[in-house]
């Protein structure tokens, strides 16, 4: 009974839109309507300005590290509660009941949230979203690869634990919502960081 209420406590706390609430702050009325269309934070950086998105971001990767530490600290020893609240909250975050289930992708709230049960893996998943993005001037390139780097050095560091596994899901998730980002790179049509929209 404690884990299923700890999830769902998770899930909503993920699913609070505080990219939605800071771009509309900022005079974005919604931001699911411009630009990319994303409640993320790269998508209010576009188009509330770079307050608006580091605001954004920091309460993204926030809330995801306030799920899990009440997982942590209701469950403590337990590794399977932190690792199912993790990955409930970045579900939270991309299928939110306050916004429809129109949400973000998942990624800053993922990092945050599994950062304090794999903070090494974090932190080389967020050198490899650097790396990429840098190199290809693709956000959404540098988000899938750091989801994916996250998972791979969670299995290396932790082998097939509920961590590992709960950060394979989160990858899985995360790819998935950015499918029509890796369809426009395919066809050369993505929009580069730095670049105006046509």
């Amino acid at each position: 009974m404690l884990a299923l209420q700890v999830i769902a406590v998770a899930y909503l706390i993920g699913s609070i839109p505080f990219s939605f609430l800071v771009a509309r702050a900022f005079g974005v009325h919604d931001v699911r309507r411009v630009g990319s269309g994303n409640v993320g934070a790269t998508n209010v950086l576009r188009n509330a300005g770079r307050v608006a998105g580091a605001l954004a971001l920091v309460l993204d990767l926030g809330k995801g590290a306030a799920a899990t530490a009440l997982a942590g600290r209701l469950a403590p020893g337990d590794t399977v509660l932190p690792a199912a609240a993790a990955l409930a909250a970045v579900v939270g975050h991309m299928y939110p009941v306050w916004l429809r289930f129109e949400g973000g992708k998942g990624v800053a709230t993922g990092l945050g949230a599994f950062a304090p049960l794999v903070p090494r893996a974090a932190l080389g998943a967020l050198l490899v979203f650097g790396l990429v993005a840098a190199a290809t001037r693709y956000v959404s390139l540098g988000s899938v690869a750091g989801a994916l780097a996250l998972t791979g050095l969670a299995v290396a560091f932790r082998g097939n634990d509920p961590v590992a596994v709960a950060t394979a899901a989160t990858a899985a998730l995360v790819v998935f919502r950015h499918r029509s980002n890796l369809l426009r790179i395919l066809r050369g049509t993505e929009r580069r960081a730095g670049e105006r929209e046509a």
